[in-house]
C-alpha cells in the first residue's frame, strides 16, 4: 500500500466505517468491513483498525468503570470518552485523505 494513493471509493468507505460509528458503534464498521474487505486493502486496513480500537477502548473503559470504587475512574472515564471521539474524528480524516492512520493506545489483535 505504501505510496499507492487510494481510489476515492475507498477513501470514502474508510471514513465511512469511522463515520458510521457515531451512529452505530458496531454494525455499520462491520457491514462496511465485511463488504468491502476482500475488494480493497485500504478498506480492510482500517476495517481491522476500527476493532481493534472498539475493543482496546472497550477494555480502557471496563478499567475505569472499576476504578470507581477507588475514585480515580471517574477521571479516567472521561478521559477514554474524550480520546474516542479525537481519535475517532482524525482517523476518519486521515482515512479520507488516503493515509494508514494507526491509532494511539490499540492493541493489534486483528
Amino acid at each position: 500500500m505504501e505510496g499507492k494513493i487510494p481510489a476515492n471509493e475507498e477513501r470514502l468507505l474508510a471514513a465511512a466505517i469511522y463515520v458510521s460509528s457515531f451512529f452505530t458503534t458496531f454494525i455499520g464498521p462491520l457491514i462496511i468491513w465485511l463488504l468491502k474487505k476482500n475488494e480493497s486493502s485500504f478498506v480492510d486496513y482500517h476495517g481491522r483498525e476500527y476493532f481493534n480500537f472498539l475493543i482496546s477502548y472497550g477494555v480502557y473503559s471496563i478499567i475505569s468503570l472499576l476504578l470507581m470504587l477507588v475514585l480515580i475512574g471517574f477521571v479516567t472515564i472521561w478521559i477514554v470518552g474524550i480520546l474516542t471521539v479525537v481519535f475517532t474524528i482524525v482517523a476518519a480524516i486521515k482515512a479520507y485523505e488516503g493515509e494508514e492512520y494507526r491509532i494511539p493506545f490499540v492493541f493489534r489483535i486483528l
